[in-house]
């Protein structure tokens, strides 16, 4: 099992002490021919999820199966279904409904779904995939790379793997890629790094206030990005705001999103920079 699977016996022994943790007897037989096996005649006792058990579940694979499409969750939705006592079939699905997830987008690449499949395929085959991939800066770049893990970071999706290019691991969003193709080349898997998509600490050193004054008509974009305790009233129709912003390309686009329903007040040098970039879309314009 352990060359199968391709991990150490120690990890098979692992799973096995999990599987029995969790309540379903393992035992061991000596000798010639033995191993571990269920105990014989053993069945899966289904008062052993709770309500709140099946309902988590349930909401969990229900989300999923709005965005990855799959016989996996059908099956694991249909076995998770059958244990459901009848005269509580209604309490757990009334729980299930209490919470709605919904991670498809409202709009963008038609490509994420097809290409989930493809990548979940790679995944499971230890295959190549081949694509093109718009990086920073809109630099295109055609990229092999040995797929890892696919992440689902907010609302976006991203594969991790190796990239042959870089030779190194790199984390590439869905929504960036084109022409993706899965190759017959095969490869084995390697140790991979936990992706870095929690980017607390980096925002914590280079984030700043800045001063806004923002119509009263767009507070509840400006809300996507602060809290409500960065809001003082200035008069009956505005805003002052402390505004979270990094000086990149980023957060200037997001000051320009709202329009001439913000003004940045401070700091000075980001205001000209703001004014310089509002000049040069007049003059795009102007042509």
């Amino acid at each position: 099992m352990a060359d199968m699977f391709e991990v150490s016996p120690r990890t098979i022994y692992r799973d096995i002490d999990a599987i029995n943790m969790a309540g379903i007897p393992v035992r061991s037989i000596p000798g010639v021919g033995g191993g571990f096996e269920i105990m014989q005649r053993y069945k899966i006792d289904k008062k052993v999820f709770s309500a709140d058990d099946l309902s988590a579940l349930l909401m969990g694979l229900s989300s999923l199966s709005g965005i990855m499409r799959g016989d996996e969750l059908v099956h694991a939705l249909t076995k998770v279904r059958s244990f459901i006592p009848a005269d509580r079939a209604n309490e757990i699905a009334l729980k299930a409904n209490q919470i709605y997830i919904d991670l498809s987008p409202w709009m963008g690449s038609h490509n994420i779904q097809p290409y989930l499949e493809i990548i979940k395929s790679a995944l499971h085959k230890n295959q190549l995939l081949l694509f093109d991939y718009i990086a920073h800066r809109g630099n295109k770049t055609t990229r092999a790379v040995e797929p890892c893990q696919l992440v689902l970071k907010g609302s976006h999706w991203y594969l991790q793997g190796y990239c042959r290019k870089r030779n190194d691991f790199r984390l590439f969003r869905l929504s960036r890629m084109s022409n993706l193709q899965m190759q017959e080349e095969t490869f084995t898997p390697r140790d991979y790094p936990k992706p870095q998509s929690d980017f607390d600490h980096i925002l914590k050193t280079l984030q700043t206030k800045i001063k806004i004054r923002i119509h009263k008509s767009i507070m509840d974009r400006v809300l996507d990005f602060c809290s409500y305790e960065d809001f003082s009233p200035d008069g009956d129709t505005h805003y002052l705001v402390k505004f979270p912003f990094i000086e990149n390309e980023y957060h200037y686009d997001i000051l320009l999103r709202f329009g001439d329903k913000c003004e940045c007040l401070e700091p000075l040098h980001i205001r000209e920079k703001v004014k310089r970039r509002i000049h040069a879309l007049a003059a795009l314009y102007e042509r």
